[in-house]
């Protein structure tokens, strides 16, 4: 019972600390304070400044149009509201855009455009001998287990085999 109790914790653990459960996480919190902060905006210095454009105190009280009820009477169509909305969400989304998304994707390609410079470990390192260039490596070595005055080459082609009288065979 107690494995399994650690490895649910543990995967818990590892599910809450990846990068994108603590990115979005921090982004309600963040999203939070700002959506308090962007309504202030809003509410107290463009609502009013709109609204003044078309003589009313707010741009909610702004666009009213009465139209007649059935039983009588009128029924107010609040177009203000709407519309404080959309500036709301505008500016909104203009300051998200410039403040967070631009500068982000700009990191972004800097932090892409260093990666793609530097050369990698797989770049450094020199590449493995082909099948071809081993099988020729392991003839060589036999060759010259085979016949002790051998001598192998490292080059790849072919071990030259003394003669037992000493003398190398010419070029």
């Amino acid at each position: 019972m107690s494995e399994k109790k650690d490895s649910v914790f543990f995967g818990f653990k590892e599910f809450v600390l990846r990068g994108n459960v603590l990115d979005l996480a921090v982004a309600v919190v963040v999203g939070a304070a700002f959506t308090s902060i962007v309504n202030a905006l809003v509410t107290g210095v463009f609502n009013p400044a709109i609204g003044a454009l078309f003589n009313a105190g707010s741009l909610t009280d702004a666009l009213d149009w009465e139209i007649p009820a059935f039983g009588g009477g009128t029924a107010v169509l609040k177009f203000g509201v709407a519309v404080a909305a959309i500036v709301q969400f505008m500016i909104v989304a203009v300051v998200v855009y410039f403040v967070l998304v631009m500068p982000l994707n700009r990191l972004k390609r800097i932090a892409f455009a260093k990666q793609a410079q530097e050369p990698t470990e797989e770049d450094r390192s020199p590449l493995p001998p082909s099948e071809a260039e081993l099988l020729l490596q392991i003839r060589d070595l036999l060759a010259a287990q085979a016949d002790k005055e051998a001598v192998p080459t490292t080059t790849g082609t072919h071990s030259v085999i003394v003669p037992s009288n000493g003398q190398r065979p010419a070029s």
